[in-house]
């Protein structure tokens, strides 16, 4: 069983864009690699390959004093992976894998938001759970998050980071 393992999904910094006492809308901070969607999947059952995203999009709503009401949306572009190896890269944008002239995009979709408590660093913990599209099937999963903390940017912004993984088969989405 080949699974991948998706790290820091894409919300590993965020902008806010708009701002009040209640629930703040963010969007993803894509630029300067403040935001992406790593992965790391089994290779031959004795070795691993690593690899991101490049390009991706999202927003979402938070606010630390009610993480419940979170809504997280996350896209990924298909195409954008790499691994560090062209012809690796080439493999995994073909029908063979992620298909990406038919499913350009990967899309995840948060539903629901379950506080979990805090890690060992006292940092706020979740379970984010949500819909996953990925080569046009869409399935439920669950992101398990964490909160790094927000405040205030060099530039004058406003800025909150988060992480979270979770593993998928991609057996469910179709492919063997």
């Amino acid at each position: 069983m080949l699974k991948k393992t998706l790290a820091a999904l894409a919300i590993g910094s965020a902008l806010l864009s708009a701002g009040s006492a209640m629930a703040a809308d963010y969007v993803i901070d894509k630029e300067g690699q403040h935001a992406f969607v790593d992965f790391k999947i089994s290779h031959l059952g004795y070795s691993y390959i690593t690899g991101t995203f490049k390009d991706l999009d999202g927003k979402f709503s938070f606010d630390a004093a009610k993480p419940e009401d979170a809504k997280i949306e996350v896209n990924v572009r298909t195409a954008s992976v790499f691994t560090n190896h062209a012809e690796r890269d080439k493999h995994i944008s073909s029908k063979d894998f992620l298909d990406v002239g038919k499913f350009a995009d990967a899309k995840f979709v948060s539903t629901k938001v379950t506080p979990t408590g805090k890690n060992a660093d006292g940092k706020v913990t979740a379970d984010v759970a949500g819909n996953l599209t990925l080569l046009g099937v869409t399935k439920p999963v669950v992101v398990k998050a964490t909160f790094l903390g927000e405040g205030k940017d060099p530039w004058g912004g406003y800025r909150a980071g988060f992480e979270g993984t979770t593993t998928i088969n991609r057996q469910d989405f179709g492919k063997q």
